[in-house]
């Protein structure tokens, strides 16, 4: 096969793609132009930042113009979800585990026209709860769905978050946040009470460092790295999760994890009997680098019942922890 043939390939199977999945995809207006996603039966999703008031015009792919409800908002997500009623559209189906360096495109219908972008899902973790799609944002392009190459959800953009680079809610949060917002219009805050700072436990201890129990603190107040930006994320942001610590000298080895600065009275923390001076490991058995990080885990998941690995005296434990609402 001839690079010619393969490139004409993968451009034929791009453009069906985009054709498919666009049939999900409607324009929104709300004094301008953006993109809404079909979750369900008369149901969008859409950006929230955009939105004014309570009602709002959406136009279909076939051309017929609606007007939707809006059923409720979460800031924290920028999300918003409508309902109109007749809307007659197939929902979108999540992805099933795209992977690290596969290709995405991004399709939106601004001014009641398909538009599309290429993009790449990269191997940076979520910042602040949105993932990268190493696509070019474009007028409208806000609200669109980001898909994998088998037509599956993988984010809802959002060109609104950072200059020049266009971002996604991770389809599981988004479509978590949809159905709750579809049975109750609004999303309970989840709510754990505790305050945390990240340590290092130096390359020596890493391997032992349940017997020795010596993480070496790093600098800033609770909750905090001693780096600018949101949250107090050293030099880098928050590519700074993993084995790079806070500080300004590159990569750090060893572990890190979360040292309990503060615990509030009366919080699910205290009730589970965490301590100040436990350190926080893992959440359900993920790695917890960062406050942020944690802040993150916790925020969708009020009522549930979470066990976090910790670290107390040398020792290691599980603490199982039900999150209140907040």
């Amino acid at each position: 096969m001839t690079k010619t043939s393969m490139f004409q390939e993968l451009s034929e199977a791009l453009s069906s793609a985009v054709s498919q999945t666009s049939q999900s995809i409607v324009t929104v207006l709300s004094g301008r132009s953006i993109s809404g996603v079909v979750v369900a039966d008369d149901e969008i999703l859409t950006v929230a930042h955009v939105l004014h008031g309570d009602e709002v015009q959406v136009r279909t792919p076939d051309g017929r113009e609606l007007t939707a409800q809006v059923v409720g908002r979460q800031h924290a997500s920028d999300l918003a979800l409508l309902r109109a009623a007749g809307l007659q559209l197939p929902p979108v189906t999540a992805s099933q585990g795209a992977q690290v360096g596969e290709l995405l495109s991004v399709v939106a219908r601004p001014e009641g026209r398909v538009q599309a972008a290429l993009g790449f899902l990269g191997a940076e973790p979520p910042q602040r709860g949105f993932m990268g799609t190493g696509a070019s944002p474009f007028r409208g392009v806000s609200g669109g769905g980001v898909f994998d190459a088998r037509g599956g959800l993988v984010g809802l953009a959002n060109a609104g978050l950072s200059r020049g680079e266009l971002l996604a809610v991770p389809a599981e949060r988004a479509l978590k946040v949809a159905g709750l917002l579809s049975r109750d219009g609004r999303v309970p805050r989840g709510y754990l009470g505790i305050g945390t700072q990240p340590v290092h436990f130096p390359e020596a201890a890493a391997g032992n460092d349940a017997e020795r129990g010596r993480p070496e603190e790093g600098r800033g107040g609770p909750g905090r790295g001693e780096g600018r930006g949101p949250g107090g994320w050293g030099r880098g942001g928050p590519r700074g999760w993993g084995q790079r610590g806070w500080g300004e000298r590159g990569p750090r080895r060893g572990k890190i994890g979360l040292t309990v600065v503060q615990i509030e009275d009366g919080s699910p923390a205290q009730e589970a009997g965490l301590m100040i001076g436990d350190v926080v490991m893992t959440l359900d058995a993920a790695p917890l680098h960062h406050p942020v990080q944690l802040l993150e885990a916790v925020r969708d998941r009020a009522g549930e019942t979470l066990t976090l690995g910790i670290l107390r005296g040398g020792a290691q434990q599980d603490v199982r922890v039900t999150l209140a609402e907040r």
